[in-house]
């Protein structure tokens, strides 16, 4: 492991401790979530960045030189289903960009408690019919998710099979959060698993559920018959909370026959990917996806 992944591992740790006091997690992850933003690095030159709305889903869509015109990523990011932006992922998605040589539409779905379950599978739909709608080929998307985004990406896939609709070409989930049951062993084992952090987790599992079923397949896609779904790609930090999330998820595509590759890469936190500035192992994470992603969506 590098130098820089173990300072960042060490950072995440001081980060994640617990604090005195009661506070709603919510409030406080958003205020979290928007310090984040105004510190996250604008792209490079190069990166054309517009706005857009996908059957009145805003987005963004984001271009880099190498960008192939019939290839398309559909982005949908983390932070619990109650924080988060493409705003502050714009360090991740024209990365994203240049290695899967594609032209990425990262959503801005709605957002737990306000919108509970299923908007969020409801706006990711959305948007992907919104992308059919403006000419893009099925088998040219790719969906791509991290966290919370990683599991809305499988259960967006699940839905457009349920349904009979075309389904994308790949799905490469980043640290997906497939079982907001919590039942994972990981929770409580892994160093960045410790109790105050499932307290939050699970408040943030609350929020997005409302009334609904812990046990939803379209929530927690851990609980779905995934046979059928599209080549999928999950990479999951070998000491992060999620572990046994993406590694339960991947044997169930697997007992069903999916075409699914697990990578479990070691000593990697949450979504180390957001450290690619400085990280050489995000940057090699990236590198792999865009290998899985053009080798599975043509030209």
């Amino acid at each position: 492991m590098s130098i820089q992944a173990e300072l960042i591992r060490l950072g995440l740790r001081w980060l994640l401790r617990p604090r005195l006091g009661a506070e709603d997690t919510v409030a406080k992850m958003r205020r979290q979530t928007e310090g984040f933003t105004r510190w996250t690095p604008p792209p490079p030159p190069g990166t054309a960045t517009t706005a857009a709305s996908l059957r009145g889903v805003p987005a963004q869509m984001i271009t880099r030189p190498g960008s192939l015109l019939g290839r398309h990523v559909l982005f949908l990011h983390g932070g619990g289903y109650a924080t988060g932006s493409p705003a502050l992922y714009r360090h991740i998605t024209w990365r994203l960009a240049d290695a899967t040589a594609a032209r990425i539409t990262a959503i801005d779905y709605r957002l737990a408690p306000e919108h509970p379950f299923p908007a969020a599978v409801v706006d990711a739909s959305s948007a992907w019919q919104g992308l059919l709608d403006a000419g893009a080929e099925p088998g040219r998307i790719a969906i791509i998710g991290d966290s919370a985004g990683g599991g809305l990406a499988l259960a967006l896939a699940l839905r457009l099979r349920d349904r009979g609709e075309a389904l994308p070409g790949a799905i490469v989930a980043i640290c997906p959060w497939t079982d907001l049951t919590l039942a994972g062993a990981s929770w409580r084992t892994s160093p960045f698993g410790k109790r105050h952090v499932l307290k939050d987790v699970q408040a943030l599992a609350a929020a997005y559920l409302g009334n609904a079923d812990a046990h939803n397949p379209y929530a927690s896609p851990l609980y779905a018959d995934p046979a059928g779904l599209p080549p999928t790609l999950i990479q999951v930090g070998s000491d992060e909370a999620l572990l046994d999330d993406a590694v339960r998820m991947a044997e169930r595509m697997q007992a069903a026959k999916c075409d699914v590759i697990l990578e479990v890469w070691p000593r990697m936190p949450h979504v180390w990917h957001a450290f690619a500035s400085i990280m050489p192992e995000a940057q090699r994470a990236i590198a792999r996806i865009g290998d899985f992603v053009g080798g599975k969506l043509p030209a």
